[in-house]
């Protein structure tokens, strides 16, 4: 397929969005249950918040570049029972909501102890929105997934991981991103956003990986014989029926050299795993900001990486019959 890079940023900026969120609530969680103590908790979470805001805004930004007719967005939502993909613009600005209304609880200390004073957890209405929040997050993330893993013709992404890797990988953004924002804000907790980021990216990479070696695999269904419906067994392409470029030459084909998508490949496999790992190592004891911020950047520079690999590698059936020129 061609990746359209306004996808790309959409889902890579929102992944990191949702992560950062995830990672504000597993702080507040942890003090709610006495595991940490949170030092000026209402500008680390308000903050941090807006941050995620950001991230998030700027994912759907970017989306409006892959509408044709942007003024007609908002019919995008019209097929909710049934399109994933109308289920996403509908979850998106909701979760947004949700990050809004919780980081204006946090700053403006807006955070009454709804289940009272005498109860050993701490009840904050802060944190109750944070795990509606959780909820709606990770359904975000499975309809993100989903608009991809439930084409069953494109056997790359006809698979529950990709359901798991969306959600391991932008998680694992996010995570990496408050250790970085941690060593500025609250050094205190940059050591415990740092093991969950190397955690989190170590399970992504076990999950990408195994996709990778299942699509290596893979048996396709399509072939020349049934691109151009003859059954004999020695068919050989010459032509693909026209000598110019049209749109399924464009939009269903990556259209790089085989070297250029194998260099992608291997990009994206040291950028998004073992670099940042070692950054993160580095600059964990010392909260180095510099080194952790980098290991956020060379994260997301992978990531984009990533996520173009991703589309390109799912091969449409129709390229069985487009693809030669002759």
């Amino acid at each position: 397929m061609h990746p359209a890079f306004s996808v790309i940023f959409l889902t890579t900026l929102s992944g990191v969005g949702q992560g950062l969120f995830l990672a504000l609530v597993t702080a507040q969680s942890y003090a709610a249950v006495g595991f940490i103590e949170l030092e000026n908790p209402s500008a680390f979470f308000g903050i941090g918040s807006l941050i995620a805001l950001l991230f998030l805004a700027a994912g759907l930004f970017a989306s409006f570049f892959h509408l044709g007719h942007p003024e007609r967005a908002w019919r995008s939502i019209a097929r909710w029972r049934t399109s994933w993909l109308s289920r996403e613009v509908i979850v998106l600005p909701l979760f947004m909501g949700v990050v809004f209304i919780y980081g204006v609880l946090h700053y403006f200390g807006w955070d009454p102890n709804v289940l009272g004073v005498s109860n050993p957890l701490q009840g904050q209405l802060s944190l109750l929105v944070g795990l509606v929040g959780t909820v709606i997050c990770f359904a975000l993330f499975v309809c993100t997934a989903m608009i991809y893993a439930c084409i069953k013709f494109l056997q790359e992404w006809h698979t529950p991981l990709t359901v798991a890797n969306y959600i391991l990988l932008g998680t694992a953004s996010g995570f990496t991103l408050a250790t970085a924002y941690a060593a500025i804000q609250a050094p205190h907790l940059t050591t415990l956003y740092a093991v969950w980021a190397v955690i989190i990216t170590l399970s992504a990479l076990v999950t990408r990986v195994w996709s990778l070696l299942r699509n290596r695999r893979i048996q396709y269904k399509s072939s020349l014989r049934t691109a151009v419906g003859i059954s004999h067994s020695n068919i050989v392409q010459k032509s693909q029926g026209f000598m110019a470029g049209s749109f399924n030459t464009r939009e269903f084909f990556h259209g790089a050299p085989r070297q250029v998508f194998l260099a992608i490949k291997w990009a994206f496999l040291v950028l998004v795993f073992p670099v940042p790992l070692l950054l993160l190592a580095a600059g964990m004891g010392s909260s180095a900001v510099a080194v952790l911020l980098a290991a956020f950047l060379v994260q997301y520079a992978g990531l984009i990486a990533e996520r173009w690999f991703f589309f390109a590698q799912a091969n449409h059936p129709q390229n069985l019959y487009y693809q030669t020129v002759g």
